[in-house]
């Protein structure tokens, strides 16, 4: 799916200032929604070296944390914003609090659920730790929570997206 639009959607980031994927500086963002309470937490170590690997090409994995799955994000902003610091080292942007599913989501994943993951389906967000890139012109790939960050196919999604701009 490729949407321009969707790079202008507003969120608001961990300062309470309303920003655009466009306002993050990068052209090629991995969109991730994240929990510190889950069994899928240790990517967030694969999620930064996805950062210091690719953000000097233009890249950013930009994180949104999610209580909507069994409450495993229940701590403040600024709880969140410790522990991704202290226990993994986090340098990309982690935002606000979001909903991605149900009529309460935020619209940003409303937009990012309407693309298809590599089996054809579209819809919900099945997890913590699923994973939406997006590049320099709006077209998104989905890989669900399970695909660690590091797998061959995202990083060569990853490769591909940079290569596009850097032409």
């Amino acid at each position: 799916m490729t949407d321009p639009t969707l790079r202008q959607i507003p969120f608001t980031d961990a300062t309470g200032a309303e920003k655009t994927l466009d306002d993050v500086g990068a052209d090629v963002v991995l969109i991730v929604n994240v929990a510190s309470k889950c069994g899928l937490t240790p990517q967030y170590t694969q999620l930064e070296e996805l950062q210091r690997r690719f953000g000097e090409r233009g890249f950013s994995v930009i994180g949104f944390p999610c209580n909507q799955f069994f409450g495993q994000e229940p701590g403040s902003l600024d709880e969140i914003l410790e522990f991704c610091s202290t226990s993994y080292g986090v340098t990309f942007p982690v935002n606000d609090k979001v909903k991605v599913n149900g009529r309460s989501a935020h619209e940003l994943y409303k937009a990012l659920k309407q693309t298809p993951d590599a089996a054809g389906r579209a819809g919900r967000v099945e997890w913590n730790f699923e994973k939406f890139l997006v590049d320099a012109d709006g077209a998104v790939q989905r890989f669900r929570p399970k695909q660690k960050p590091d797998d061959p196919e995202i990083v060569a999604a990853i490769e591909a997206a940079l290569a596009d701009v850097d032409r």
